[in-house]
C-alpha cells in the first residue's frame, strides 16, 4: 500500500502532465502514514512510499538500468522516512489546533529536505521534483520566480497536508482551511506582481535549433546536422544550436571538421553552438562540451559538463558498482567533469549560458549562469535513448522552469528529443519539434533582463525549512531532557504513587478521619 500510495503523484508529471493531481496525490500516503500503529511503522511507509515515487517518476529508466533501479529507489527512499514518522508523530490520532498548525510548516519543510538531498548529483540528481509538476500553470511559474522549484514544491505539500486535515480531523479543519487560504493568498499575491515584478523584454534574438532526428552513429548524424544547418542561409539568425553529441570527434585532433563548421558559420552568417562528445586531445579522457564556432573556427569560448549522469556518463563508485555495466546500458568508461560554468558572448554581444542535458534540472547552475550576465540559457540534449517514452518530454518541461525562475529565455535544443523554447516567464515560443521530427526551426526569442527575486536571495524556501525544523528539533530535545529531568527528581512523571499525594482529595481535611 505504501508504495502505491507513493507512486500517485507521477501523473501530475509529463507526459501526461496533470498538474491540478498535484494538489491532492499526496493525500492517500499522508492518511496511510497518520493511521499507522506505531511511529516505526509510518517511518516504514515513508521509506516505501518514497520508493514507489521514484520508481514511479523514473519508471522509463528501467530498459537502462533493469533491476539497479529497484536498488536505488530503495535507497534514496529512505529520504522520505522522516516525512512518514512526522506526519504520524504531528497528525495520529486527534491532533489539536497546535499539532496541525505545525504540520502545515513541518511536513512541507521535511519534503523539501527530502527532495534537497537526494537532489545531490551524486545521488542522482533534482529530476522529478514536486514543484516541476507546475511548469505550464502561470501562476505557479510566477511563484517559480519568487522561490524557485523549491516554493513550488512546499505549498504543493501544505495543500496536500491541507486535505488530509480537512478529511480526517474534524477538530482543527479550522487550522486547515487557514492553511489554505495563506496558499491561495500567496499564489494571488504572485499573480498581481506584488512580490514579482513582471520580467521585462528589451529586445529578441533569432535563434536556430537543429534537430537532426534518430540517426545511428555520428558520423551520419553530423552530415544530417550540417545538411540542416545550411538550409538556414539568409534566415538572419544570431545562432546555431545543435544538440548533445551531434560532434562525435575532438575539433583540435581533427581539424578538418573545424573547417567544415567553419564554413557553415559562413554560410549561415552566425556562429553555431555545438556540442562534441569524444576524447580530448589536450587532456586524457572523454568530455562533453558546448563549443562555440564561428566564421574562423572555434571562437576560444569551450563549457565542459559538469555534473555527469549516474550510471550513464559515469558510475559512481566503479570498483563496488562496476557489475551494473552487465545489466544494464551504464557507462563502460566514465566521462570527465569541468571545472567551472561558462559564459559566452556572440559576435552581436549577446551572452548566453551553455547547459548540457542532465545540467538543466539544477536550479542552481542556472542562476549562477544569470547571476554571472546570461540573458539567454540554451541546454543541449539528446535523449535519443528514451525514445518513446515519458524522458523527452519531461527534459522539456524543466526549461519552462528554469525560464521562469531566472527570467531568462531558454533553449532547449536536442538530436531527438523534445526541442523547445521558452521565453522569459516560462512561456511557450513557437513550435515544440516531437521525437520523431528532423528539421532546423528558427525561433524569435523574446530576451529578459532584471533580476528575479529568486536570483537574488536564492532558495530561501529550503533555508526557511531548515531554520523550521530545527526549532522543532530543539524543541523535542528540550522535552525529552525534562521528562528525563522529571523522572530523576520524582516531579510530575515519576509515576501514579507520587501523582497521587499531590492530588487534592487525598489531603487530610480538618474535622474528618
Amino acid at each position: 500500500m505504501a508504495l502505491a500510495t507513493g507512486a500517485l503523484p507521477a501523473p501530475a508529471f509529463p507526459e501526461p502532465s496533470l498538474w491540478w493531481w498535484a494538489y491532492v496525490a499526496l493525500v492517500p500516503w499522508l492518511l496511510l502514514a497518520r493511521s499507522a500503529p506505531t511511529g516505526r511503522r509510518a517511518l516504514l511507509d515513508g521509506w516505501l512510499g518514497g520508493a514507489g515515487f521514484l520508481l514511479a517518476v523514473h519508471h522509463w529508466l528501467m530498459p537502462s538500468l533493469h533491476v539497479f533501479i529497484v536498488v536505488l529507489a530503495l535507497l534514496l527512499g529512505l529520504c522520505w522516512a522522516p516525512w512518514g514518522w512526522l506526519t504520524h508523530r504531528l497528525l495520529h490520532g486527534r491532533p489539536g489546533p497546535g499539532r496541525v498548525a505545525a504540520a502545515l510548516v513541518l511536513l512541507p519543510s521535511v519534503w523539501l529536505m527530502a527532495e534537497l538531498v537526494r537532489s545531490w548529483q551524486y545521488l542522482g540528481g533534482p529530476w522529478g521534483l514536486l514543484g516541476a509538476s507546475q511548469w505550464q500553470v502561470a501562476p505557479a511559474l510566477r511563484l517559480a520566480s519568487v522561490g524557485g522549484v523549491w516554493l513550488l514544491g512546499f505549498l504543493l505539500v501544505m495543500v496536500n497536508v491541507t486535505v488530509c486535515v480537512l478529511i480526517a480531523v474534524a477538530r482543527a479543519r479550522a487550522v486547515a482551511l487557514a492553511g489554505l487560504t495563506a496558499c491561495g493568498a500567496a499564489a494571488a499575491g504572485a499573480w498581481a506582481w506584488a512580490w514579482a515584478p513582471q520580467a521585462k523584454e528589451p529586445g529578441t534574438a533569432r535563434i536556430a535549433v537543429v534537430q537532426p532526428g534518430v540517426i545511428q552513429g555520428p558520423g551520419p548524424r553530423f552530415e544530417r546536422s550540417a545538411e540542416l544547418t545550411r538550409q538556414l542561409a539568409g534566415r538572419h539568425v544570431d545562432l546555431v544550436v545543435w544538440g548533445e553529441s551531434s560532434v562525435g570527434r575532438d575539433l583540435t585532433t581533427h581539424p578538418e571538421l573545424s573547417r567544415r563548421l567553419a564554413g557553415l558559420s559562413r554560410t549561415v552568417g552566425a556562429d553555431l553552438l555545438v556540442n562534441v562528445d569524444a576524447r580530448r586531445g589536450d587532456r586524457p579522457g572523454i568530455y562533453k562540451s558546448s563549443v562555440l564556432i564561428g566564421p574562423d573556427g572555434p571562437t576560444g569560448q569551450r563549457y565542459d559538463k559538469m555534473r555527469l549522469v549516474p550510471f550513464g556518463e559515469y558510475i559512481p563508485a566503479r570498483p563496488l558498482l562496476g557489475w551494473a555495466t552487465s545489466v544494464g546500458k551504464a557507462a563502460g568508461e566514465d566521462r570527465h567533469r569541468g571545472t567551472g560554468q561558462v559564459v559566452m558572448r556572440l559576435p552581436d554581444g549577446l551572452r548566453i549560458g551553455p547547459l548540457v542535458c542532465f545540467e538543466s534540472a539544477f536550479p542552481d547552475m542556472s542562476r549562477a549562469l544569470v547571476r554571472d550576465g546570461a540573458r539567454m540559457l540554451v541546454v543541449q540534449s539528446s535523449t535519443s535513448t528514451f525514445q518513446g517514452s515519458w524522458a523527452p518530454e519531461q527534459h522539456a518541461s524543466l526549461a519552462a522552469l528554469r525560464a521562469a525562475e531566472t527570467w531568462r529565455p531558454m533553449v532547449h535544443a536536442t538530436l531527438t528529443g523534445q526541442s523547445a523554447v521558452f521565453g522569459p516567464r516560462g512561456e511557450p515560443v513557437g513550435p515544440r519539434m516531437s521525437t520523431d521530427t528532423s528539421a532546423a526551426t528558427v525561433y524569435t526569442v523574446p530576451l529578459g533582463q532584471g533580476t528575479s527575486p529568486y536570483v537574488r536571495i536564492g532558495p530561501w524556501p529550503v533555508y526557511g525549512a531548515m531554520a523550521a525544523l530545527a526549532v522543532f528539533c530543539a524543541a523535542e530535545g528540550r522535552r525529552a531532557l525534562s521528562r528525563r529531568a522529571d523522572r530523576r527528581t520524582g516531579g510530575p512523571s515519576s509515576g501514579p504513587s507520587d501523582r497521587r499525594t499531590d492530588r487534592p482529595s487525598d489531603r487530610p481535611t480538618p474535622g474528618r478521619p
